[in-house]
């Protein structure tokens, strides 16, 4: 469904089949020179159908357009490729430039894939990985890396990169100063919390999130553009939301360790989540997401030296850092 929500900006809703989230926002900004596309959806049937109906219906050249991808997550990167052979430049941030395609050249296992197997967790719960990239994964996206202070002219907007990783380790948004804009992926949404995924054991992931909100919090803006569900029009409120619902959870998972030592598996089965079943009753991929969720968590307070971490017997263990 293709809505203009901003003079010259459309949303083009992709859907995404057997996920939770059900839809993506694609986002195309037009002018009489060049376009700008924001992220894709997966690389299916139904994906390809509604991204092409919304070019079709704006009467878009994907030779004059650019396409950006605030992050390397298969529901916003998955038609990259498919896009690209069609006409479209593709850029992304370097740091996701370069995981992403190691990861589509089969170079090395995605995060998710090396998390399933260090927590021995199911990781067939995930569609494949060649199917949401497409058929064609193996072949290397010729993206465009985009830094930091990096602009684009797309018309009367020009367009600033501003790092802000968390969601990924290389996630971007756009900024429009003059017009007050900024395309924020899943940096911030609407009704739920951005997952936070661990990223390995030299970086804080959380700390690091909780940054790039607050330099978003900074940055003078009235229409957020989100990745999923609805625009946001006061930022400053949602990001103050999202922040307390991090230290809320912090604390918890503090308090919780504080009984003894304990696996990420057993710590996530005794934290309280926000949606109606039990810890018994989660689906795999529930399951999967919040022991995600509680690890990076615990690696926060292992970075703030309230825990420490060890390994028993090849498990992982979290217990209170007495020093």
């Amino acid at each position: 469904m293709l809505t203009e929500v901003y003079p010259k900006v459309y949303r083009n809703e992709i859907p995404l089949p057997d996920f939770p989230l059900k839809t993506i926002n694609s986002y195309i900004i037009v002018s009489d020179q060049r376009n700008l596309m924001v992220d894709t959806g997966f690389n299916t049937e139904a994906g390809r159908a509604a991204i092409l109906e919304g070019i079709r219906e704006l009467n878009i050249d994907l030779k004059k357009t650019d396409l950006i991808l605030t992050h390397m997550h298969s529901d916003h990167a998955g038609m990259a490729l498919y896009l690209q052979k069609l006409g479209a430049s593709v850029y992304i941030g370097q740091t996701d430039r370069e995981l992403l395609n190691s990861i589509m050249l089969k170079e090395k296992k995605a995060p998710f894939e090396v998390l399933a197997e260090m927590l021995s967790l199911e990781k067939e719960i995930f569609p494949s990985l060649a199917n949401l990239y497409g058929d064609n994964s193996t072949k290397e996206v010729v993206f465009h890396p985009l830094r930091e202070g990096d602009t684009l002219n797309i018309g009367d907007f020009v367009f600033e990169v501003v790092n802000i990783p968390g969601h990924t380790p290389g996630h971007i948004g756009l900024y429009e100063r003059k017009q007050k804009l900024f395309f924020c992926g899943d940096h911030i949404l609407d009704h739920i919390s951005p997952s936070v995924m661990f990223w390995g054991f030299e970086q804080d992931a959380l700390g690091i999130y909780m940054k790039s909100l607050a330099k978003v919090y900074a940055l003078n803006v009235k229409f957020l553009f989100t990745g999923h569900f609805n625009l946001i029009t006061n930022h400053r409120k949602r990001i103050k939301e999202l922040i307390s619902l991090c230290e809320e959870r912090i604390q918890e998972t503090k308090d919780l360790m504080a009984k003894g030592n304990m696996t990420p598996y057993e710590t996530a089965a005794n934290l309280h989540w926000n949606i109606k079943e039990k810890w018994e009753d989660f689906s795999k991929m529930q399951r999967f997401m919040a022991v995600s969720e509680t690890l990076t968590h615990l690696e926060h307070l292992t970075h703030k030296k309230n825990l420490k971490r060890r390994n028993i017997k090849g498990n992982l263990y979290y217990e209170p850092n007495k020093i």
